[in-house]
C-alpha cells in the first residue's frame, strides 16, 4: 500500500512540472506574444486615460472646448499633430505619450466617427 501511495506521488509530481516538451514550446509563445502585445500599444485605452475627461467616451463630449472627434474631418496625420502638439485648449502630449502612442490614438479617434 505505501509503495502505491509512492509511486502516486511521484507521478503526480511528474505530471504537475510538465514532464513535456509540449508546455514548455507553449509557455515560450504565450511569452512572446506577451512581449509583442505590451509593445504595440492600446489606441483605446490610452484615449480612455487621458481623453476621455474633455472629448467623452464617444468622442463627443465637447468639455472644455474639446472638439466633436465623431465630426472631425482630420486624417491620421494631421490628428497625431494635433495630439502631439496640441491645440488652442488642448494640451500637448508629446511629452506625456510615446509616438506610437500618440499614433495609436489617433488611429483609434478615426474610428469614433464610424
Amino acid at each position: 500500500m505505501r509503495k502505491g501511495l509512492v509511486f502516486i506521488a511521484i507521478a503526480a509530481l511528474i505530471y504537475a512540472c510538465g514532464g513535456s516538451s509540449d508546455s514548455a514550446s507553449n509557455n515560450t509563445q504565450a511569452n512572446a506574444q506577451a512581449v509583442a502585445a505590451a509593445a504595440k500599444p492600446d489606441g483605446e485605452k490610452i484615449y480612455k486615460q487621458y481623453c476621455v475627461t474633455c472629448h467623452g467616451l464617444y468622442g463627443d463630449m465637447g468639455a472644455s472646448g474639446a472638439y466633436n472627434l465623431q465630426e472631425s474631418a482630420l486624417t491620421l496625420e494631421e490628428r497625431i499633430n494635433v495630439i502631439t502638439n496640441g491645440r488652442k485648449a488642448m494640451t500637448a502630449f508629446e511629452a506625456l505619450l510615446e509616438e506610437k502612442e500618440i499614433k495609436a490614438v489617433a488611429k483609434y479617434t478615426m474610428k469614433l466617427g464610424q
